[in-house]
């Protein structure tokens, strides 16, 4: 073993004894890549637990993190040692990130384990670093696990491919109901939290949940797992309702685990891993044949009109392939 593995070694005895900086430390290395992320995914291994991965997603000031913050802190009354990933979109320009969820968590529940992980770039709301450091947590010891994502609207869809169980935050004067379906959010949905039920409007958007479900067999919001998913009303200033959530969370996992749709879901989790994976990798190796001088000559009988995006596109998958 190489140093640098075994000081991951010890750093992962570290972290499973609740080290929080340990912990942190192996997942900045998961996030780098290269190297020193795959000397911790061979120690944390394959098997990603029992640890049961919650997503939490809705539209920007919903107050998902508000609201994340308070079970956190429903959890830990219960004995459990639940952590958080908060995932936070990358500016195009700079590729920098706020990461700033953590602050409205910590001020709620102290003690818990919060890391602010960026985009950087990649589409769904999703950072990549995302599975291999669920895996991390779960071994560390840490249930449940908890995917707080960017918001970002109808592109919010991989993390129904990252969860056990999503959890749709929505608010007062979110919008339309059935404009919400057509966004892809509403069939994404385990379990539906009307937050800030405080407010006016809480009630016509529980009614316009309720009427999008029940119209279920007609836009096809029953073909994700042919259950109705619980609404909850909840106020995240307060944390009223917040240990509802958490129940019908956990029922709803009890649920997908005694009918055998749990193990389904993380089989396909898995197999999604590997597409992106290699979807990544070519991407990479393509852009290494674009910048080399045979890739630049394609892109300049581009610019030139001499060929057609579609044949140098054909031109540089024949390389990738050919250099595979």
């Amino acid at each position: 073993m190489s140093a640098t593995g075994g000081d991951a070694a010890v750093l992962l005895v570290r972290a499973r004894d609740g080290h929080r900086g340990s912990l942190g430390r192996l997942i900045s290395r998961v996030e780098r890549g290269g190297d020193a992320a795959a000397e911790v995914a061979v120690l944390v291994g394959p098997d990603e637990g029992d640890a049961h991965v919650v997503g939490v997603t809705g539209a920007p000031g919903a107050g998902k993190s508000s609201l994340t913050g308070h079970l956190l802190a429903s959890l830990q009354a219960e004995g459990r040692r639940p952590a958080v990933l908060a995932i936070d979109p990358s500016s195009p320009i700079t590729g920098g990130a706020m990461l700033g969820d953590r602050v409205r968590m910590d001020g709620v529940a102290s003690g818990a384990f919060v890391r602010s992980m960026a985009t950087r770039g990649h589409q769904g709301g999703l950072a990549v670093a995302v599975p291999p450091t669920l895996r991390l947590l779960a071994h560390a010891g840490h249930d449940p696990l908890i995917v707080e994502t960017t918001g970002v609207g109808q592109v919010e869809v991989d993390i129904a491919g990252a969860a056990d169980t999503t959890v749709l935050v929505v608010a007062p004067g979110w919008g339309d109901a059935v404009q919400a379906n057509k966004a892809g959010l509403l069939e994404l949905a385990d379990v539906l939290v009307v937050n800030k039920a405080d407010r006016p409007g809480a009630r016509d958007a529980r009614r316009d949940l309720e009427l999008m479900l029940d119209l279920g067999h007609i836009s096809g919001l029953e073909a994700r797992s042919g259950r109705r998913p619980e609404i909850v009303m909840a106020i995240s200033t307060t944390g009223e309702g917040a240990g509802e959530v958490v129940r019908a969370i956990d029922a709803h996992h009890a649920a997908i685990a005694a009918s055998g749709e749990l193990a389904a879901r993380r089989a396909a989790r898995r197999r999604g891993e590997v597409t992106a994976l290699v979807e990544r990798g070519l991407r990479a190796r393509a852009v290494e044949v674009l910048a080399a001088g045979p890739g630049r000559a394609l892109l300049d009988a581009v610019d030139a009109g001499a060929m057609s995006p579609a044949q140098a596109a054909a031109a540089v998958l024949r390389e990738v392939r050919g250099g595979a």
